[in-house]
């Protein structure tokens, strides 16, 4: 009951302080599951990412916001779950699993954390591994200006204009069917990243793409 409470706040609030404007919507299909992978340069990306879509999202989140008593019980409520970063994050890799096996749209950001300077940053290998695992398409996102509304080094928002690109999603039917190898793995990752780059502007995009 919370989840579409709270995302018609957001969206509400997202009109007026945030300009939000969405481009691509219709790139997420509407049913079945589905990776929704994005950029992260803010902590503005995921309400302005569940803002974006028609779809309840849940989110791979990093598991030091679940040590925050208060924090924690919102963002579980919301549909959060944790995911270790820098590991094989096993327990975490498996609940998502599951969700996307059930017809859930996960969130990611394959970066694992915001990036400081809002440039691209190398993918974790976890998205590759849930991708060939479930089979399910990834469908890129590009955030553009969550970080001018809310800096990285800043806990004050400010008015600012947001852009939210989807884009058509992606299969792997190569590699399906197949030992997943790292390889395998690397390439999901990096056509996805490569997809998300593509959305973004020059000086956002990888130095070494």
């Amino acid at each position: 009951m919370l989840y579409p409470i709270v995302r018609a706040a957001v969206r509400a609030l997202a009109k007026v302080f945030c300009a939000v404007r969405v481009y691509g919507a219709e790139n997420l299909p509407p049913s079945g599951g589905v990776i929704l992978a994005s950029n992260h340069v803010s902590y503005l990306d995921p309400p302005i990412a569940a803002a974006a879509v028609r779809r309840h999202l849940k989110f791979m989140a990093k598991s030091e916001l679940f040590s925050i008593p208060i924090l924690r019980q919102l963002i579980t409520s919301l549909g959060s779950f944790p995911i270790a970063r820098g590991v094989a994050d096993r327990a975490g890799l498996r609940r998502a699993e599951r969700l996307l096996r059930t017809g859930e749209v996960i969130l990611v950001f394959p970066e694992g954390t915001r990036s400081p300077d809002g440039r691209l940053q190398p993918p974790e290998p976890g998205l590759g591994l849930l991708a060939l695992r479930t089979q399910v398409p990834i469908v890129p996102m590009a955030l553009l200006g969550t970080d001018k509304v809310l800096p990285f080094n800043s806990p004050i928002p400010r008015p600012g204009k947001v852009t939210v690109h989807i884009g058509p999603p992606l299969r792997f039917p190569e590699h399906y069917g197949k030992p997943i190898t790292r390889q395998a793995v690397n390439d999901v990752a990096a056509r996805t990243m490569q997809a998300i780059a593509a959305m973004l502007p020059p000086d956002r995009r990888p130095l070494n793409p």
